[in-house]
């Protein structure tokens, strides 16, 4: 699955169309929807930050997800995802944020939370964070790559909404 450039310019259109900030809190993904949205110049103008959180430990010392969060629902739960994207706000200075978190494999599922599980998180100051967990399939890489898209494609939702 190929990542669609127009895709990434439609939301790149909108961010710029609204004056709005992005700042990204990724796990499962390490900075992959930075990496993509930075790759159009002028970035400067709609990506404030990354971060890029993949232990626990850097969830709570980087983005403040709280370790009653971590501990009652995981770090692979819209809980967590809310709380990231929600904690990239905080600690930067952007006025929009999308945090991912999952678990790409091949190892590290469980029956409950199976290889290719992830959650979403999109937030806007003043207004509600929405979140989604989906189940992928496919190997390490086609995991990945799909959780960029569904945050991209999330991302352009909730600013068009």
């Amino acid at each position: 699955m190929e990542l669609d450039i127009l895709l990434i310019r439609e939301v790149v259109h909108a961010l710029k169309r609204q004056g709005l900030m992005l700042a990204t809190a990724e796990s499962c993904t390490g900075g992959w929807v930075a990496q993509v949205i930075t790759s159009v110049a002028g970035s400067s103008e709609w990506f404030e930050r990354g971060f890029v959180a993949y232990t626990n430990l850097a969830k709570r010392e980087m983005l403040g997800v709280s370790t009653t969060t971590l501990s009652r629902y995981g770090a692979v739960s819209e809980q967590c995802a809310r709380a990231m994207a929600e904690g990239a706000l905080t600690h930067s200075h952007a006025q929009v944020a999308l945090a991912i978190t999952g678990i790409a494999g091949p190892s590290g599922g469980t029956p409950e939370k199976p290889v290719g599980t992830v959650c979403f998180a999109w937030a806007v100051k003043k207004r509600d964070t929405l979140s989604r967990k989906h189940v992928f399939t496919g190997d390490r890489e086609t995991v990945r790559r799909q959780a960029v898209i569904t945050a991209l494609q999330g991302l352009l939702e909730y600013l068009n909404a």
